[in-house]
């Protein structure tokens, strides 16, 4: 039995796609609409307003006020949220399946009919605001914001998810309307459902709520090209916030499943190469892990350590050379360690209905495909030691990008670490 089995998918008239997973041992449905419009799709002087338009969705429709909307998801017990990434947006609730429908009603309305009132607008680009100064205030979340518009200078994909401050309190009703009229258009929508739910039902409720939608416009955003180079600001802190990246891997490229391995056997978990060697053995650290980070026509690969300043001198050497390890030699053992952990990542979300109806969403729109589990767990088999060495090498060459806050003038300088990587 494959895993799409339970799976069933519908484009209505319209364009919008309905994907269901069907689980009929649960009481519960997690359903939500993933729009094909983030981060990539502003140009930079409304940078910030996929973001802001997440947050105004929750702020009144034209028969529902934000505390009504509020009070009707949790009288049912229900949860509703969204969150807004690089390349997509999405609005989602969980519920008790016998609130199915009006997760949908209430989906359909914010979607379609937010009153986007003038008031309500003000109060939250002060809130967003406050979200801005709260994320450049936490240093361990800002440097993520300086590498990625160091590897993508000037780019749309570089700039942060938030905006700036400035940029959001300037955004008008207008401005936000325009956005939706050219980005959330049924065609760049799925509605996506995992749980104990009817997909027919699902269906015939999606085809009467979503239709006053705008007319289709195709995303556009321009091709992600990866620069790389060095940031660093100097702050009075208690730790040095460093990472190290370099060129990654889009979603469909042949090495994703390799990267993945490499990504969790040099820095997932405790028993990975920079846990073991920087934490356990040399104490440099609290806290250190690698990551990809993929889109639809590139990616990213890199490592974050938090560090004394002291300890900052010593931390990128001992990185750059484990780097650089793994592009000689890897152990079967621990190509088999991090196959385990992806694997049993992969069968445990199966067991949760927001895992299965995000996956829906995101294999669609990253692959235009759904995706059974057992290729997925296949394709993780099947990385060997070569392939996590020859992936290893592919990606550590080139320009690296490194970005560092906090007491940075013991950190080595852009050039000392080039060349530490060869």
């Amino acid at each position: 039995m494959s895993s799409l089995d339970s799976i069933r998918l519908t484009r209505l008239a319209n364009g919008m796609t309905v994907v269901t997973d069907r689980m009929p041992t649960v009481e519960t449905a997690s359903l939500g609409v993933w729009v094909d419009a983030g981060t990539r799709h502003e140009t930079a002087d409304i940078n910030g307003i996929s973001h802001l338009l997440e947050h105004m969705a929750f702020k009144g429709t034209e028969r529902r006020s934000a505390q009504g909307i509020a009070e009707e998801i949790e009288a049912v017990g229900g949860h509703l949220n969204a969150y807004t990434s690089r390349e997509h947006t999405a609005y989602y609730a969980k519920i008790l399946k016998e609130d199915v429908g009006l997760a949908v009603d209430l989906l359909a309305d914010i979607l379609q009919h937010s009153a986007l009132d003038a008031d309500e607008l003000a109060r939250e680009q002060a809130v967003v605001a406050q979200e801005i100064s709260q994320s450049i205030d936490t240093p361990d979340d800002i440097i993520f914001d300086h590498f990625q518009s160091t590897a993508y200078p000037d780019q749309a994909v570089g700039r942060p998810v938030l905006g700036t401050a400035d940029l959001v309190r300037g955004m008008s009703r207008s401005t936000l309307s325009g956005y939706m009229r050219e980005n959330y258009g049924a065609g760049r929508m799925i509605l996506a459902a995992a749980g104990n739910l009817e997909h027919d039902a699902l269906v015939e409720l999606a085809g009467r709520q979503f239709v006053a939608l705008p007319p289709d416009r195709p995303a556009v955003a321009d091709k992600a090209v990866y620069v790389g180079g060095d940031y660093r600001e100097a702050r009075d802190l208690e730790q040095v916030h460093l990472v190290l990246g370099f060129d990654g891997l889009s979603y469909d490229d042949p090495d994703f499943y390799s990267a993945s391995v490499l990504s969790t056997l040099l820095g997932g978990g405790m028993s990975s190469r920079l846990f073991q060697e920087v934490r356990e053995k040399r104490g440099l650290v609290y806290s250190i892990y690698s990551f990809t980070t993929s889109y639809t026509d590139g990616g990213l690969f890199a490592i974050y350590a938090g560090t004394g300043e002291d300890e900052a001198t010593e931390v990128i050497p001992v990185v750059c050379d484990e780097v650089m390890k793994v592009t000689r030699s890897v152990g079967a053992d621990e190509v088999q360690r991090a196959r385990a952990q992806l694997k049993s990542s992969l069968l445990m979300a199966m067991e949760s209905t927001s895992a299965r109806c995000e996956q829906l969403a995101r294999h669609l729109q990253a692959h235009g495909r759904l995706i059974p589990v057992e290729e997925m767990v296949a394709e993780v088999e099947a990385v060997d030691v070569d392939k996590v060495v020859a992936v290893a090498r592919r990606l550590f060459t080139g320009n690296p990008t490194f970005a560092a806050i906090g007491r940075t003038d013991k950190v080595e300088d852009f050039d000392s670490v080039k060349r530490r990587l060869g």
